[in-house]
């Protein structure tokens, strides 16, 4: 009995080993992974920015008359007008009967001045035949002077009263959209009062704040890319840099002219890239690049299917790329997909995928 204890002792042992073995041998390996190694391609080198759309230029419309009633209104918000055409009309009847007031004056002066001219041209016969005096005679040329100057006057009255009955009717200076309406039927207007203001020619740009370690990288003609707040891509050209920097703040500004621009509207707060040169760099994937703390991490696969987590400096996102600026050696292979789920030292099963040399930025 005693020796048939000793044997179910040993074969109790030697069954705990074989479960001990078997709980410590490496797991096998349950993620497939595709790998593959950092391609040279050619990118665009941006400066990123935040920035208001505002108007190229803005005017502010008003008339020049003061005390008339607003007749009409002839244009809302958002309409586009051309050069002459008619935005808001004032009632005009006194200007009318001003009008013709100085007309008629007009034809009095005239009339005026004809007959001081008759009796100018009688007095020179009467003088030469000594029926009149010298002192009568300067007296008649006198009269001629001075109605004739009185034609002058009244002229200058006519088309002054003309020019206000002009007044009456205000008219877009350019073409444009209409940004802002201040007025209403019924008003009661005084010269230099904003009532509309005009975004000239409906052009629009994007003025941004930009570092003054980046803005001297920017160009006249450099292309940029804003991001509308619905996830639109509008396309503008760098129309003016700012020559100087400001001492409180350190920025200069950017005027960026924006020749279709889509969903955007003046006042909105957008952010953008200026382009400001191309360059040969290495990438990976950006599936590959895994954020975690705030670092960028690739999973690099060694001997045995076992990848390690390795930090390295990312660079920008172009496309479905990032730039690596350091970390990772050119032959060297790279988890791509199934990355986010990898911790350092897994082991995978690899299916290895080949990274376009290059591909449309």
């Amino acid at each position: 009995m005693m020796r048939f204890f000793f044997v179910l002792v040993l074969v109790a042992a030697s069954l705990v080993g074989c479960d001990r073995s078997a709980s410590e041998a490496p797991a096998a390996s349950s993620l497939t992974v595709t790998v593959a190694t950092p391609v040279t391609r050619r990118i665009t080198r941006e400066v990123a920015a935040s920035g208001s759309v505002a108007p190229w230029q803005e005017m502010i419309l008003g008339v020049e008359v003061t005390g008339l009633r607003v007749a009409k209104v002839l244009v809302e918000p958002g309409e586009r007008v051309v050069a002459g055409q008619p935005l808001v009309e004032l009632d005009r009847r006194t200007l009318e009967v001003q009008a013709r007031q100085a007309e008629a004056n007009l034809l009095q002066a005239r009339a005026s001045a004809e007959l001081a001219s008759s009796q100018a041209k009688r007095g020179e016969s009467l003088l030469a035949q000594n029926l009149i005096s010298t002192s009568n005679f300067d007296e008649l040329q006198a009269n001629r002077s001075r109605a004739a100057a009185q034609v002058v006057v009244a002229e200058a009255a006519r088309d002054e009263a003309a020019l206000r009955l002009g007044f009456a009717t205000l008219r877009a200076p350019d073409a444009g959209v209409i940004a802002v309406r201040r007025v209403q039927p019924g008003q009661v207007v005084t010269a230099g009062n904003e009532l509309l203001r005009l975004i000239r020619r409906g052009r629009l740009e994007w003025r941004a704040e930009i570092a003054e370690r980046d803005i001297g990288r920017l160009k006249i003609g450099a292309n940029v890319v804003l991001r509308s707040p619905d996830g639109e891509n509008v396309a503008g050209v760098v129309r003016a840099v700012s020559p100087g920097v400001d001492p409180q703040t350190r920025t200069g500004a950017l005027f960026v002219d924006l020749p279709a621009p889509g969903t955007l509207r003046s006042g909105m707060f957008v952010e953008g890239r200026v382009q400001v040169g191309t360059a040969d760099v290495m990438a990976v994937p950006r599936e590959s690049v895994v954020f975690r703390d705030g670092y960028a991490y690739l999973f690099v696969l060694g001997d045995g299917g076992v990848v390690s987590q390795r930090r390295v400096d990312a660079g920008g996102v172009q496309g479905d790329f990032i730039e690596l600026r350091g970390g990772l050696k050119p032959a060297e292979k790279v988890v791509v997909r199934g990355a986010g789920f990898l911790s350092d030292g897994d082991v995978v099963r690899v299916v290895e995928t080949k990274i376009p040399e290059q591909a449309a930025s």
